[in-house]
Formats: structure tokens, sequence, C-alpha cells
């Protein structure tokens, strides 16, 4: 069998890794055996420089990748999101704000905005710039391609987006503009911490094993003192042997991003829920799914690099620790209600029907996709921040 590279790699940090963790099932259990936290082995399997999901392969979205994402069901979000910002931009005489989508893949939402929003406003291009902020290189390349075709298509009036690492994001100066930023389910392929509760106690999810013989999970005491005042804080009470994330990473990002910021919105658009929601007594086994080729699975240790792993966002954490960074709850709703109360019915148009496949006929099925409530809507959240000069 030809060997893993990633896995290879994967097992040479278990080897040295100072933390010694246990078995928890089989007849091992109880062994003492070395492990990193579930944690840092969901970040090596998808953002390893070289080998990881996110920074190698072919385009990971839509049809020919592993899963889909809201803005790949026809361009309704997008409109809809363009007529949010002319609403919210500021007037075209004091200059562009860039409009940030940080993770965008293929940046095909960004173009559908920008094309909406030059259709709706003759003045679009003075009141925003795009910014692409994507690590993976096949989406890069997507990134640019879509905004060149819509230039091809007659767009003339969209300039080509500025396309940016997230390492020179970090360090632009139009992060330290007014800006407005759009996280589309960017929080939640952030790596996760995972606990459970084992005999009354707050216990880590660690992995071990090797790449000869694969990896499994280990017990490990929590690595992170913060993780159990998150809990605690956010109201959630884990039951005997029910497991959840903890989301650690998107604090970070929301704290740097407040701390970098000196003023703007940040959207973020992702699949998530309150902390009651999160951690009911139905939740025993937490939100953890792997996808691959549209197929989920909750087996972290198959395919490694070659799947997306992801989790739920709980949106209780994320809105307290926003605030903790200096942000500012401007609006929090269900993506339907969000659609909703920004004109998406508006989308709606008469036709004859004698066209199924004609533009008003397919506008009318994705808008319908997109609010029946059992399709992604109903469980999207939109939550909206804002970041006011000098807050911290």
């Amino acid at each position: 069998m030809k060997e893993n590279p990633l896995a290879a790699s994967i097992a040479r940090i278990i080897a040295a890794a100072p933390a010694v963790g246990w078995l928890a099932g089989g007849e091992a259990a109880g062994q003492p055996v070395r492990c990193i936290t579930f944690r840092d082995y969901m970040q090596q399997c998808l953002y390893h420089p070289a080998y990881g999901y996110y920074r190698k392969g072919g385009v990971r979205i839509g049809k020919e990748g592993d899963f889909y994402t809201s803005s790949g069901i026809g361009r309704v979000l997008a409109e809809v999101l363009a007529r949010y910002l002319i609403r919210f931009g500021r007037g075209a005489e004091a200059g562009p704000l860039p409009l940030i989508e940080w993770g965008a893949g293929t940046g095909r939402l960004s173009a559908q905005i920008a094309a909406a929003g030059s259709l709706l406003d003759k003045d679009w291009g003075s009141r925003y710039r795009s910014v692409i902020v994507e690590d993976h290189p096949a989406h890069t390349h997507a990134a640019k391609e879509s905004f060149r075709v819509l230039r091809s298509d007659g767009y003339q009036r969209i300039d080509e987006p500025v396309v940016a690492s997230s390492e020179e994001a970090w360090g632009a100066d139009w992060l330290r503009e007014p800006a407005v930023i759009l996280a589309n389910e960017l929080l939640d392929a952030f790596p996760v911490h995972r606990v459970q509760i084992l005999q009354d106690e707050l216990v880590e999810l660690g992995v071990t094993g090797d790449a000869a013989e694969g990896f499994r999970e280990a017990c490990m005491p929590v690595s992170d003192p913060r993780i159990g005042g998150w809990l605690a804080r956010d109201g959630i009470r884990l039951r005997e042997g029910q497991r959840t994330e903890v989301h650690a990473d998107a604090a970070s990002f929301l704290n740097r991003l407040g701390g970098a910021m000196t003023e703007g919105r940040l959207i973020l658009i992702d699949y998530g829920h309150e902390a009651d929601e999160y951690a009911a007594e139905h939740r025993m086994l937490g939100t953890l799914m792997c996808y691959w080729r549209h197929q989920a699975s909750d087996s972290p240790y198959e395919r490694i690099g070659e799947q997306d792993m992801t989790s739920h966002v709980p949106f209780t954490f994320v809105r307290k620790e926003a605030e903790r960074s200096g942000w500012r709850l401007a609006g929090y709703s269900s993506q339907k209600q969000f659609l909703t109360d920004n004109g998406v019915l508006d989308l709606l148009a008469e036709h004859s029907g004698a066209d199924p496949f004609g533009e008003a006929a397919r506008m009318n099925r994705a808008v319908r996709q997109l609010l029946l409530s059992d399709r992604m809507s109903e469980s999207f959240k939109v939550m909206v921040l804002d970041k006011a000069n000098g807050t911290r």
C-alpha cells in the first residue's frame, strides 16, 4: 500500500508529543499512550502546508468537490447580500469599502455579489471593491477565473479582485480601513477540541497511533484551561458519556480580527445552534462530521487528508467571544429570516411556464430551494457584528 505522507507526518508528531493519555475502550482500556489533541490532528488533516485537505488537490466545493455551500445554490444569496450591502454602504463619494470574503473558496459568491450589485447600483464600483482571502491554490485560481468570466460576459464595470492568502491579509492595509468582511461557512472549517464527560470528569479526546496501524481515539487531560470555563459560561452541562466540540480557534480568529480592524462589519453565515441545542440530549456524540464525494461519515481516522471535517458552529460561544473581543452584535437570525427580511421574495417573478429552464423559472426554483424549511436556510444562521473605531 502506498504510504500516506500526511499520516506519516502525523505519526511523527504523536511519537514526539509530550502529552500522555490513555485508551478508553477495548481490552487495552487504561493503557497509557502518547497522543495529541484532536484539535491538532484535525489541524494537520485540513491545513498541513503540503498535504492538508484545504491546501492541495482540486476544487473542493460543488458538484466536483466533496460538499456544497449555501452560495452554491443558485445566485439568490448573492442577490440578497448585494441589496443588503447597497443599503449598508457609505456614499460613493467616500470611496470604495473593501468587501472582503474570508475563506472565499472558488470566489463564486463574491463574483455573484459584484455582478448583482453592479446591475442594481450604477455606483457599485465606487462603493465596494472585492477582496478574496483564500489559501487553497486551486480555489485561488478559480476565484480569479470567476471574476474574469464576469468581465467577459459584459460586466466591464467590475474591477479585478484583490486576491490574498490569509497570511497576507493579516498584514494588509485594507484590513485597517473601514471594511465589510463576509465569512460564509468559514467558522465550521476551523479545527476543534473534542471533550467528553467520563465518570463525572471532563476529559479531552486525543489521537494516538501510527501510519502503519492507523490512528485511534485516546483520552487525555484537558489541554486548554479555558475549556471548562467556556462550557460553564455558556450553560453547557454535558451528560455522562456525552461529547461536544469547543471552538477555540474561532475565538482566536474573532479576537485577532477585532484587534486588526479599526472599523467595520463582519457578516458570519454558518450552520449552527445556540448552546441549549448544541449540547442537547440527542447530540450525545457531538456534531463532528466528515465529507468525501458528498458522502457523510463520522470517521475522522479514514481518508487522512482526503476528506473534509467540519462541526456545527456554537453561536452562543461565538457571540460571547466576539463581544469579549470588541465586537457588537448588530443582527442575528436564521438565514431564512435574513433572506426574507432583505427582499428575497422580491426575486420571485411571474413567468409563462413555457420554458422551465428560463431565467425566471430557474430563479424561482433557487428561491424556493433556499427557503424550504427542510433545506439549508432553516439551520443556517446569519450573525452580523460591528466594530467601532477605538473599541477592543
